[in-house]
């Protein structure tokens, strides 16, 4: 992911046709395994297309295990922190999802104090315990061609809210899809299935 706008200047629009610094909540009808009842952060959305990050699916990779992998120390890191699955995409492909800007080498803004970092010195720093308070790391992303995202929520696949930090950060990985649901003010009981598209 190279950096880029985190948003877009939509000065006279109407209305703001993309979604970026939004959750996309998967609705019960979206089946595709990798994202049923899935909640992903939409980083970049614009004429091209769109990228985001599921967070809501831990893997059973320790952090420590990859920075120890990668040849990283990492004798500040809470053992306890587990790498998440970002996507189907390039799995192999790291991010890091954190407040505090830092002088990162590669780092798109997704909204006030809202950041993906891609380059490999935020991960040392989190190892040394210097990193961003608060962070989720993923491997590989969700991808989206030009309109497709636009379609899918038509088709009723998705919801879409404004990120709730308390949500991304801190909830129970278990429960950040019900707790987005909740943002809607929907019963997700009461959330009828559609037709269903995948990214």
């Amino acid at each position: 992911m190279s950096p880029g706008p985190g948003g877009r200047d939509n000065r006279g629009m109407a209305e703001n046709p993309y979604f970026n610094n939004q959750f996309l909540v998967a609705m019960p009808g979206l089946l595709d395994p990798n994202f049923n009842h899935s909640v992903t952060l939409l980083c970049e959305h614009n004429d091209q297309g769109a990228l985001g990050l599921v967070i809501n699916r831990a893997t059973d990779l320790k952090l420590a295990d990859m920075l120890e992998h990668m040849k990283l120390a990492h004798p500040a890191l809470d053992p306890v922190h587990l790498v998440h699955w970002g996507g189907p995409v390039q799995t192999e492909r790291g991010f890091v999802i954190h407040t505090e800007a830092g002088t990162w080498e590669s780092t798109l803004k997704v909204a006030d104090e809202l950041y993906i970092t891609t380059s490999k010195d935020i991960l040392s720093a989190i190892g040394r315990g210097e990193g961003p308070r608060r962070f989720l790391v993923a491997l590989g992303y969700a991808g989206w061609a030009a309109g497709q995202l636009e379609t899918e929520i038509k088709d009723n696949s998705w919801l879409n809210t404004p990120v709730d930090r308390a949500i991304l950060f801190e909830a129970p990985v278990a429960a950040r899809w019900e707790a987005a649901t909740r943002l809607l003010g929907v019963d997700v009981t009461q959330l009828t299935a559609g037709p269903a598209g995948h990214a």
